[in-house]
């Protein structure tokens, strides 16, 4: 049994996961300006305390997925992620506090009744809802790419090397999808103005997100030249427009399932496209692959016995908890702001 591969296709899974779940909060956090706005302050306050509302209960558990892959690659494959944290330094650093001022946002923007107070713990969820999706789809980009490895796979650039265009656009096509992704889950969990104004909205940044994720996967199926790249782009592309057709039609759950299999399918196609490395080198120079990046087989062996006893846990329970917080909610369900002193 092959134990690198096995662990490879199980990072693939994880950032599977925390895009796919991650990405629907991050979505409605950074949009919670748009489609929180209301025809008044109070109206306003309301209509952000649903969409917060539909969050709330998973936000916290989906930063897990993000944790798990770290260690993961950490045991599996430390000099991938002792290469990736070296060269991604600062964009790391700049995710993790974006998502610790966004995860304060959610704990203490309720904590007084006052209009300011809240104001800038919405300031503070939406440039943090924001910031990760984009830097993410910078850095899992640039893997793809291929960065500048010495003989030592010691990262040989800076933190401008990693603003190139096809990296830039990845980022913009991660944030994108997590938007899309975002007014499908509102408009699957809610009711009313907020529900008819998410589809809306979904279908014309999900055109627009079309027209780049598209791009980007057109230019890495081309850098690679692999059928299986390719495989993978026509799923993300279809059901990126499944999801759309779906969202005009009112079919909310459809349509968050097609936005679902898009991430999964382009996170499929970046990892088709790095096998059998887990860095590109830059211009095909001194890639760091499975085996070079790999623990030994028996950490690998042991890892493998403990996600073969948590792993279902954590699913059984991740659905338990959706199941239970599973009904629509409007504004008619929200009462009023009880200042916590």
């Amino acid at each position: 049994m092959n134990y690198q591969l096995i662990w490879f296709a199980l990072i693939g899974v994880l950032w599977t996961a925390y895009l796919v779940l991650e990405g629907f909060d991050f979505g409605v956090g950074s949009l919670l300006s748009v489609l929180g706005k209301g025809k008044d302050a109070a109206d306003t306050e309301k209509r952000r305390r649903v969409m917060l509302t539909t969050i709330g209960p998973h936000w916290d558990g989906n930063e897990v997925w993000l944790l798990t892959a770290g260690g993961a690659t950490f045991a599996a494959f430390p000099v991938w992620y002792a290469t990736m944290f070296s060269g991604f330094y600062l964009a790391l650093f700049l995710i993790l506090m974006a998502l610790i001022v966004r995860n304060m946002g959610f704990e203490y923007r309720h904590k007084r009744d006052d209009d300011t107070w809240r104001r800038n713990w919405d300031i503070a969820i939406i440039i943090g809802s924001i910031l990760p999706p984009l830097l993410l789809g910078v850095a899992l980009t640039n893997l793809v790419r291929g960065l500048p490895l010495d003989a030592q796979a010691e990262y040989a650039g800076n933190f401008f090397t990693l603003l190139n265009p096809m990296s830039l656009l990845g980022g913009l096509v991660v944030l994108g999808l997590s938007l899309v992704h975002g007014t499908h889950f509102l408009a699957m969990k809610t009711s009313g103005e907020i529900r008819e104004q998410s589809r809306a909205l979904g279908t014309r940044v999900g055109l627009v997100t079309t027209v780049l994720a598209v791009v980007l996967l057109l230019w890495v199926g081309l850098a690679v030249g692999k059928v299986s790249v390719w495989v993978g782009i026509v799923v993300a592309a279809v059901s990126l427009l499944f999801g759309i057709f779906m969202n005009t039609k009112g079919k909310e759950g459809l349509a968050f399932i097609g936005t679902s299999v898009t991430m999964a399918a382009a996170v499929a196609t970046y990892f088709f496209a790095l096998y059998p490395n887990v860095i590109n080198g830059k211009d095909g120079k001194n890639a760091l692959s499975i085996e070079a990046a790999s623990s030994t087989e028996m950490t690998l062996k042991i890892m493998t016995g403990a996600a073969l006893v948590f792993t279902p846990i954590v699913l059984i329970y991740t659905a338990w908890s959706y199941w239970v917080f599973r009904k629509r909610i409007s504004t008619k369900n929200i009462p009023a702001a009880v200042s916590v002193h």
